[in-house]
């Protein structure tokens, strides 16, 4: 049976997918963890030029370009122009937007890098990751083309607290795809509006744009970040459940349930818990 989702006054979903009441009215797969962004060899030499260049999971399109321009000290902007004769090899789908084909690795930098061979070297491993098997094989068997999977993927990465709980999100994905129910992500309005921010207001919900998943119903257009495997993973094999909602109560505590009352609930406890943790204002 086809679920309706709760008024859009009632309820919006987090960047980490939590969703809060609204008031009424050679390369080396990088982890997500803090890493140096740029190394380079000890030994007190004078030569300190940077030996590699490491892309985190999650990192937006725009941050990988600023990070180029800074590891090759070129004016910002640079890599960004360098698009068009990159001649970057992606799908189709992807209409020249390299985002979500700029695989987090840690990258080496030959003497002669330019932004177009760094560029390329991200698109030929992500192609190389999500075109082979399991991946593409697991995108055919869940109905959706590779694009499709990495989209899904690039949500999960910006959602999911932990990586223990990217198959549930992945799932709660897939689960209100298949109900005709509009994600309610702020993961991908945050996109739209370029900025990263756990605070989503109810105008935000009503900008005009195809990022926007509560005005518009499905995917958004492209990925929103670069994601790792472990999302891309999640993506084409989510853990079995009905669940449609999601909040993270407190870190390390993130509750999953097809139950709107129940999900109510959890919200609750998730809001007492944020006002014990403000502090007291004082006068």
């Amino acid at each position: 049976m086809q679920m309706n989702t709760p008024p859009r006054s009632t309820i919006r979903m987090t960047r980490r997918g939590r969703f809060v009441l609204i008031a009424t009215g050679a390369v080396v797969a990088a982890t997500a963890v803090a890493v140096p962004l740029l190394t380079a060899d000890g030994g007190g030499g004078e030569d300190t030029r940077p030996r590699t260049l490491v892309i985190p999971e999650g990192w937006r399109a725009g941050q990988v370009y600023d990070a180029v321009d800074k590891t090759l000290a070129l004016p910002a902007g640079s890599t960004r122009k360098s698009l068009d004769k990159a001649g970057l090899k992606l799908p189709n789908d992807a209409e020249g937007n390299p985002e979500g084909y700029l695989f987090p690795a840690t990258y080496p930098l030959p003497e002669k890098a330019t932004p177009e061979s760094l560029l390329s070297s991200m698109v030929e491993t992500a192609t190389k990751r999500f075109n082979g098997a399991p991946i593409a094989a697991g995108a055919q068997r869940n109905a959706m083309n590779v694009y499709q999977a990495v989209t899904i993927a690039s949500i999960v990465q910006a959602e999911a607290a932990t990586r223990a709980d990217m198959g549930k999100v992945a799932r709660v994905v897939f689960n209100r795809l298949e109900r005709g129910m509009p994600l309610q992500m702020d993961s991908t309005i945050n996109y739209g509006l370029n900025r990263s921010t756990l605070k989503t207001s109810e105008s935000d919900t009503r900008i005009d744009s195809p990022y926007n998943s509560y005005q518009r119903m499905g995917l958004p257009p492209t990925p929103i970040d670069n994601p790792g495997e472990e999302a891309m993973r999640a993506a084409i094999n989510p853990t079995p459940g009905d669940w449609l909602y999601f909040v993270t109560v407190k870190p390390g505590d993130t509750r999953f349930t097809a139950n709107y009352d129940e999900h109510l609930r959890n919200v609750d406890q998730f809001n007492a818990n944020q006002k014990k943790a403000s502090p007291t204002p004082t006068k």
